[in-house]
């Protein structure tokens, strides 16, 4: 299966469900932002891929606007070279609007991510060679407010069948990508790779390291205080990527053929 039946999948699983309780509105910048996403994909999901970065949702600044992961608006545009024509959810909440490429809010995460990326790789196509990057929800949930809510606050009812899709879809592109290192990118997707390795004997027996980053939130004290050189440390400490002495660094161990 490739990634853009993979994707359609994931898109028709995650609409059929329903969620309630502190959840108003639910997007799905799959459908609205296809053009966008289709994009990503068609230019830097092709191929094995060495490492294997996993956020949790879409930022309500990020790929909530533009259909990218940790889409942070300038780095998509001026770095990935993608800025495509962006829809509109079914139920848009007024106070969170989705603005696509003219939406003014940075999504700090994601310029944090890929400020990281594009110091160390000169060109995207550098980086995407051996890694890729992906959310494992694609679903954005917001409460009455407008307040940003997370796929793990949701109650188990209504968590277990979205994880169970969510679950399908990263198992599909694990085993596409064949990644050597699964990175989740905080906690939460660290525990659902893990998940995955573990209920799959096909992953396992390709023994992939799987650890975490420090998620770049700002609302993290410690990645406030200093989140590239608390990345760089870990990846260097898992053999992921090398520490360059001087020059440009292209950080991969080595490259696939």
């Amino acid at each position: 299966m490739d990634i853009f039946t993979l994707t359609n999948r994931l898109a028709d699983d995650v609409d059929a469900l329903q969620f309630s309780g502190k959840v108003a509105c639910v997007y799905n910048p799959l459908r609205y932002a296809e053009k966008a996403h289709t994009r990503y994909l068609e230019r830097f999901s092709t191929g094995r891929k060495r490492i294997l970065f996993l956020g949790m949702n879409p930022g309500p600044w990020g790929m909530a606007q533009i259909g990218v992961p940790f889409g942070e608006i300038n780095a998509a545009r001026d770095w990935l070279g993608i800025h495509e024509e962006i829809g509109k959810p079914e139920n848009e909440h007024p106070k969170r609007p989705v603005q696509g490429f003219d939406c003014q809010r940075s999504e700090v995460s994601g310029r944090r991510l890929w400020g990281l990326f594009s110091s160390r790789f000169a060109t995207p196509e550098d980086f995407f060679r051996d890694h890729y990057v992906a959310n494992y929800c694609p679903l954005v949930f917001m409460e009455d407010s407008g307040k940003n809510f997370t796929p793990d606050k949701l109650p188990k009812a209504e968590s277990a069948p979205l994880y169970e899709a969510c679950d399908r879809h990263l198992t599909g592109l694990i085993e596409l990508l064949e990644p050597e290192f699964l990175i989740g990118v905080g906690n939460f997707a660290l525990k659902r790779l893990e998940t995955i390795v573990k209920g799959s004997s096909a992953i396992q027996d390709r023994a992939p390291v799987t650890a975490s980053i420090l998620h770049p939130s700002p609302a993290s004290p410690a990645a406030n205080r200093g989140w590239d050189g608390a990345v760089l440390e870990k990846m260097y400490a898992i053999g992921a990527w090398q520490k360059q002495e001087s020059g440009t660094d292209t950080s991969e161990v080595g490259r696939l053929g």
